[in-house]
């Protein structure tokens, strides 16, 4: 296994992914404007708060590679899965709120490509043995996305994020039976939550959920201040945020995760 890769196997039919933990820069900081902003758009803590699942048998798969080295979370193609609004790409020449990463010339075609065959093939080679691993032997497996993002980026979304963003791309990545129990899982939190609104899955849930073939995949994007501190302007200072030592959204997430294995583990089609 690669050392910027980790995967944790455990024997329950669901898998837990981290694409956007990771930090690790991957030696193209001299190019960067600032490797701050390079990585303040990481899913910080995401791993740790989550780390419950392991003990749950879920298997984990997580990269310390920043996203902005390259997003394993984008169609390899370079296509948009948001067409039409604000987004990153592949190898992402902005942050989330539109500043420039790089100081000069932004990656071109080949460094795209070696990025890709270097990382992104690596990694969703490592997520597709495992969910063949576990599909070998269960009927059903679920592939459940993790994300995070800070609360408010008026460049991405208008308002403060809902603390819960489920995505399914509107219900083609997972039985609607699973998406109705996540749902009442977020409804049951009392906190704001939504289903495919500004983040309805993003490549990984598209490209590895098949409902009819045994494979059911979610994203879940949390807003950050429900688990870590979350100042109003992110700076060099104070970004990023300490995790908190009891999340409150905590139990929210493991009834998720519990609602993911209940489904995965029953008997209905």
């Amino acid at each position: 296994m690669n050392d910027w890769l980790e995967v944790h196997r455990g024997e329950a039919p669901l898998v837990v992914a981290f694409p956007h933990g990771g930090t690790e820069l991957g030696g193209i900081e001299p190019r960067l404007a600032s490797p701050w902003l390079a990585r303040r758009d990481a899913d910080w803590w995401i791993a740790d708060l989550y780390a419950f699942a392991r003990e749950m048998g879920a298997t984990t798969v997580s990269t310390v590679v920043s996203r902005t080295v390259i997003d394993v979370n984008r169609d390899p193609s370079g296509a948009s899965l948001y067409p039409g609004m604000a987004t990153t790409e592949l190898c992402p020449t902005t942050t989330f709120d539109g500043e420039p990463l790089y100081r000069g010339f932004d990656p071109e075609v080949d460094e795209i490509d070696w990025r890709r065959r270097t990382f992104f093939d690596p990694y969703h080679a490592a997520l597709t043995a495992e969910i063949d691993r576990l599909r070998a032997v269960h009927p059903r497996v679920v592939l459940y996305d993790a994300h995070s993002i800070r609360s408010h980026i008026p460049r991405l979304f208008d308002g403060e994020l809902p603390q819960f963003n489920l995505g399914t791309n509107s219900g083609k990545t997972c039985d609607p039976a699973l998406e109705a129990a996540l749902t009442a899982v977020c409804e049951q939190s009392r906190q704001s939550w939504v289903a495919n609104g500004r983040f309805k899955g993003g490549w990984t849930a598209r490209h590895y959920g098949s409902p009819e073939n045994g494979v059911h995949a979610v994203q879940m994007e949390l807003a950050q201040r429900g688990y870590m501190d979350e100042p109003a302007a992110p700076d060099e200072a104070n970004w990023p945020g300490s995790l908190h030592p009891r999340p409150e959204i905590e139990p929210t997430l493991r009834a998720l995760i519990g609602a993911c294995l209940t489904f995965a583990e029953g008997t209905q089609p």
